[in-house]
């Protein structure tokens, strides 16, 4: 049996141990809050630190995709290179420009590619066999630290600065060489008037003695034969050009193969005339226009011995943002071409293949396209044929220069209404 003491001894161990249970149970309860609070705070964090990387690489791709569209957009062809001296990328305008694909680049040695493209060139800029004038340029990558970890290079398409530049340097020489040629002329001209009227007294002198009397006309033949050279110079070096106004495209283009008609054998050359309809009018000179394009195709038919096409078309100029407004009269054939060494000259005065001849059809030209505030511009390939390409202003501009008709020894008329003389000797071949 049981004592009182015993099993109030008992009652109080059990009290305890519900007690410490009690304790036990509050603090693992208060643990479990804390660790569940603690968890939900971590859960709040994590989604926090994955909603900061989506974002990060949101705009990681947005910066990704609009470096990418810079570089495609650009008109500089750009090569990357990584630190191995392998390429890794390159844009679309590379591959227009180097006529290659990107595949055809990755992974090829930058160095290798480079040489590639200056091989066989021996000037600077490099001119490609598309045509094209490119310059090169390279700088070396580097990390925030300035550890070297690629190379880019750039390549410029200068074909349009190379173009205005050489167009400078040719109005420049032009321009020179109009000066003291038009200095030449007139103190030929003064002694040739001379000639001139001694001949003719020859002539009224010796009208009784035809044998002498021939020596005397063969010397007034020749002096009118300089004469008309010198008229000429003068229209070079004073070009006029001040009746301009609005002549029809179709018109005038049919009236100068009408005046060059003699010229070309029947059957043997095919005329195509192009006139766009956006041009049904043009603001020149309409006479000495006529005379630019009426060299134009004597040339032209000149190029063809053998017979071929010539294309007479009129179209608006290709729009540039720097540029007004223009038209072009485009003088086309498919004969023997020019070589390109001579292309930069051709409109050089006194510049010609011939064997005989004086060279001055084309200065002639480019001055009067000049007079007109154009440009005319040539277009070969030896044996596939040339073209002449020649931009005017959509309308009246303000003139740069006011020019002086030249008269000439005998008093024929230089100006509106007459044609410089176009003989075979002043053509291009």
């Amino acid at each position: 049996m049981t004592s009182p003491d015993s099993a109030t001894s008992n009652n109080d161990l059990l009290t305890r141990a519900f007690h410490d249970f009690d304790q036990a149970a509050t603090v693992l309860q208060q643990s479990y809050d804390a660790l569940t609070t603690r968890l939900q705070q971590m859960d709040l964090e994590l989604a926090q630190t994955n909603a900061s990387l989506r974002e990060h690489l949101r705009e990681t791709e947005e910066m990704r995709a609009h470096v990418t569209a810079v570089l495609e957009s650009l008109d500089t062809g750009v090569i990357v290179a990584d630190s191995q001296d392998v390429v890794v990328r390159c844009n679309h305008s590379t591959e227009q420009l180097l006529g290659v694909s990107q595949a055809q680049l990755q992974g090829r040695s930058a160095t290798t590619v480079l040489e590639e493209i200056r091989k066989d060139h021996g000037e600077y800029p490099l001119v490609l066999p598309s045509g094209v004038t490119i310059a090169l340029s390279q700088t070396d990558l580097t990390d925030e630290s300035g550890g070297l970890i690629g190379k880019l290079v750039l390549i410029h398409d200068v074909t349009r600065v190379r173009q205005l530049e050489d167009r400078l340097q040719r109005r420049n020489r032009l321009e020179a060489m109009g000066q003291m040629v038009g200095s030449i002329a007139h103190e030929i001209r003064n002694p040739l008037g001379s000639v001139e009227l001694f001949a003719s007294m020859l002539r009224k002198d010796l009208r009784d003695q035809p044998q002498l009397r021939t020596y005397a006309e063969h010397i007034s033949m020749a002096v009118q034969s300089m004469d008309r050279l010198l008229s000429n110079l003068l229209v070079y070096t004073r070009p006029d050009c001040s009746r301009q106004g609005w002549q029809e495209t179709e018109l005038m283009i049919r009236e100068v193969l009408t005046l060059a008609s003699h010229a070309m054998a029947p059957g043997s050359v095919e005329i195509r005339c192009q006139v766009d309809p956006l041009v049904p009018r043009i603001w020149c000179d309409g006479a000495k226009m006529k005379q630019v394009l009426l060299n134009l195709v004597l040339n032209a038919v000149q190029a063809m011995p053998d017979g071929g096409v010539l294309t007479l078309a009129a179209t608006m100029a290709p729009a540039n943002s720097q540029e007004s407004p223009a038209v072009q009269l485009i003088v086309s054939d498919t004969g023997t071409g020019i070589p390109p060494e001579l292309q930069s000259r051709v409109f050089d005065p006194f510049f010609t293949t011939k064997d005989q001849g004086t060279g001055l059809g084309l200065a002639i030209v480019h001055a009067l396209v000049e007079a007109h505030q154009g440009r005319i511009d040539v277009e070969s390939k030896a044996g596939q044929g040339t073209s002449f390409v020649i931009t005017l202003p959509r309308g009246p501009v303000q003139s740069r220069s006011t020019s002086v008709p030249s008269t000439a020894l005998t008093g024929r008329s230089t100006g509106a209404n007459s044609i410089v003389h176009v003989t075979e000797e002043e053509t291009y071949e």
